[in-house]
């Protein structure tokens, strides 16, 4: 899959604006705060629904205007398809194929395999639990509709389940209800649990080989997975804790508390690993993301770079540049000598200056 253009309408600073773009590598170049990352969150949006940034619809509507498009055209195996998505202020998106309008955004995932990979990727190991799940959760989203379909339900049974648990806390006659809420969480909880597990476990393997390579030999990463709670033991637990979720009115027990864990040798690098020791590790996990999603969907997923060469060093540029050979990129950065001397084919730049943006082929 390649995408051929893009064209956006009052999205963030761009009133109107129309590209086309190279199979190879494009790049967007320009001064800080003037829209590049604005075009990669447009493709990513109208790619997954989401905005990488957790934006609302509404905040990525220009300033004034009530309503904003996006157009992207792509291309798989000489079949052009047309993605329409129409952002509205006050209401659910609307998302259109090949101009047939889709009932559920959710629909839309999986028709575009994107890796987006922003300085933030880089602190992944060391933040918190919930980037590390939603890593997980975004790739198998795009990967795996079932899987899809068992995180939103188990999502939409905690929320439903918290909302009873504080009800229970000021009328306990209600805790008798809680049984059928409880079996349904089970349930999934244990589909999404033996998923990740899958997921893990394959991505440790390319994983390892990826980041000896980086290290030049000298260190071995392993990815395992941290269930919160073992899904055979899943229901006996959250009856133990019963009496702790109803007094805290939240369901603290479940794969929406799951982790990763990180290991060089026997030191936990989320906790102990040095920042370089970090960053070869993000910079490893997106490299490996890209590899796993090949081997998924036998196709070149597609590659969103948000000024990340200015973070990493000459050796990890030139690994990571090296790995993108016959995938299309689209690249944001201050300047173009950021490339001087990296031994790759530019196909097409585009300067980027308050919300214009100048094309030329190379």
């Amino acid at each position: 899959m390649i995408i051929n253009s893009l064209e956006l309408s009052n999205y963030r600073n761009y009133e109107t604006l129309s590209l086309n773009f190279d199979k190879g590598i494009n790049i967007f170049y320009g001064d800080n705060a003037q829209g590049k990352t604005n075009i990669l969150e447009a493709i990513y949006l109208a790619s997954t629904t989401k905005s990488h940034r957790g934006s609302k619809d509404r905040e990525i509507i220009k300033l004034q205007q009530d309503e904003a498009h996006i157009r992207m055209k792509t291309e798989k195996n000489d079949i052009s398809h047309r993605i329409d998505m129409h952002l509205k202020k006050n209401k659910s998106k609307g998302i259109a194929i090949d101009g047939i309008p889709i009932k559920k955004s959710s629909e839309l995932l999986g028709f575009i395999n994107i890796v987006f990979f922003s300085p933030e990727d880089l602190s992944i190991i060391k933040n918190g639990p919930g980037e590390r799940r939603r890593f997980i959760d975004l790739e198998l989203c795009q990967l795996d509709k079932v899987y899809l379909y068992n995180l939103s339900k188990y999502n939409k049974i905690v929320s439903q389940r918290n909302n009873l648990l504080k009800q229970i806390s000021f009328n306990r006659s209600l805790i008798d209800t809680l049984e059928i809420w409880d079996e349904q969480l089970v349930e999934c909880g244990k589909k999404i649990i033996e998923t990740r597990e899958r997921f893990v476990e394959q991505l440790n393997t390319i994983v390892y080989e990826i980041h000896k390579k980086l290290s030049g030999g000298k260190e071995e990463l392993y990815v395992k997975y941290e269930p919160n709670v073992d899904a055979d033991v899943f229901q006996e637990k959250l009856k133990r804790v019963l009496d702790r979720d109803i007094q805290m009115k939240m369901t603290s027990v479940g794969p929406h508390r799951d982790d990763i864990m990180f290991m060089v040798g026997d030191i936990d690098i989320r906790k102990f690993g040095s920042q370089g020791q970090q960053r070869t590790s993000a910079l490893s996990l997106k490299l490996a993301e890209i590899e796993l999603v090949r081997k998924t969907i036998k196709d070149e997923p597609i590659l969103l770079l948000d000024d990340v060469l200015s973070e990493l060093d000459r050796n990890r540029q030139t690994y990571l540049l090296d790995s993108i050979d016959n995938i299309q990129t689209f690249v944001t950065c201050t300047g173009l000598e950021e490339f001087v001397n990296k031994r790759i084919t530019i196909n097409k730049t585009f300067r980027v200056v308050e919300g214009t943006v100048e094309e030329h082929c190379m």
